[in-house]
C-alpha cells in the first residue's frame, strides 16, 4: 500500500472515474437499505453511524474540491491535513439527507473538473505535510479509494439491518 493514498489496498481495478460517479447512488442505496430511522445509530460503541459517514464524505468532498483546484492553480503546493475526528464532532444528529445531497452536487462538479483536465494534469505535483509528495492522479486516486472504504463501511451497516 501506497504511502502517498492510504485508501489504495481499497481500488478494485475500475476505472477511477467510473468508481467516483457511482458512489452516491451506492450511499443512496445502502441508506435506504439501512432506514433513516437507523442511520444515526452507531454499529459498534466508538464507530460512526451511516449518517455521521455521509457528513464525513460531504465534508472530505469539501477538502478534495480545493486540493484538486490548489494543485491545478499553484506550482507545488502544500495542502492543509485536517483532524477527521475533530471534524466529526459537529456530525451527531445531522440527517444523512442533507449530507448526501451536498456530496452528490459536489462530486458532479469535482468529476467535471477532474474530466475535462485528465489526463494533461496527472502529474502535476502537491505535497502532503503528512503522506510527502504526490500528483493529482494520487489525489483522484485517493478520492477513489476513500469512497470505496467508506461504501464497506456503509454496506456491512446495511447487512446489520438486512
Amino acid at each position: 500500500m501506497s504511502q502517498l493514498n492510504p485508501y489504495e489496498k481499497f481500488l478494485d481495478g475500475r476505472p477511477l472515474d467510473v468508481i467516483l460517479a457511482a458512489t452516491p447512488d451506492a450511499i443512496a442505496e445502502y441508506l435506504e437499505a439501512i432506514g433513516a430511522h437507523r442511520a444515526s445509530v452507531p454499529p459498534a460503541p466508538g464507530k460512526w453511524s451511516a449518517a455521521e459517514i455521509v457528513c464525513h464524505l460531504a465534508d472530505c468532498e469539501i477538502v478534495f474540491a480545493f486540493r484538486l483546484r490548489q494543485t491545478l492553480a499553484e506550482d507545488n503546493p502544500t495542502i492543509q491535513p485536517f483532524d477527521q475526528d475533530k471534524w466529526a464532532l459537529q456530525y451527531p444528529g445531522i440527517p444523512a439527507a442533507a449530507p448526501l445531497e451536498t456530496f452528490s452536487v459536489l462530486r458532479k462538479w469535482n468529476s467535471l473538473l477532474i474530466l475535462s483536465v485528465m489526463p494533461a494534469a496527472a502529474g502535476r505535483t502537491v505535497t502532503h505535510p503528512e503522506r510527502g509528495t504526490m500528483t493529482f492522479q494520487t489525489l483522484v486516486e485517493t478520492m477513489a479509494g476513500h469512497d470505496l472504504n467508506h461504501l464497506v463501511q456503509l454496506r456491512h451497516i446495511a447487512e446489520l439491518h438486512a
